[in-house]
């Protein structure tokens, strides 16, 4: 796995160096004090779970030769009230932050092949991270 590097640079923006000397920026949108100079974060945990999906019904229907032309995966995020979330099953209090999608294929696939690149877009690896324990280890000085 790769390193990522977040530096500030400038307000709210930040440089994210990553793989052989890549970068890009993410910054917040003006009404949140930013430039919106680049996505904000959730725009790009979005972004990764998106591409995620993507990329893993493509791998899949490749590897069974089936004629998918392209997947769109739109995404949005809200959080809500724990008590409100009607397919929450630990959370009952507070709040929880929910991820909407619709993943969409194209291309010339019968009912079945649809059917079975929908299960497989629930089996990206960043959905699974996303659904699993998370721990973040400090290794600051």
């Amino acid at each position: 796995m790769s390193e990522v590097i977040v530096t500030s640079t400038w307000k709210l923006q930040n440089e994210v160096r990553y793989g052989d000397n890549q970068t890009l920026l993410i910054d917040e949108p003006a009404n949140l004090g930013g430039d919106g100079a680049g996505p904000d974060p959730y725009t790009l945990l979005l972004a990764a779970l998106g591409g995620c999906i993507s990329m893993t019904v493509t791998l899949y229907a490749q590897r069974k030769q089936w004629p998918l032309e392209r997947v769109t995966v739109r995404l949005s995020q809200q959080r809500i009230h724990a008590k409100d979330c009607a397919e929450c099953t630990e959370s009952k209090e507070g709040y929880v932050h929910r991820i909407e999608r619709a993943v969409t294929v194209e291309g010339d696939l019968t009912d079945e092949q649809r059917a079975r690149l929908q299960e497989i877009a629930h089996k990206c690896p960043v959905h699974k991270t996303l659904t699993s324990e998370i721990v973040i280890a400090d290794l600051s000085e």
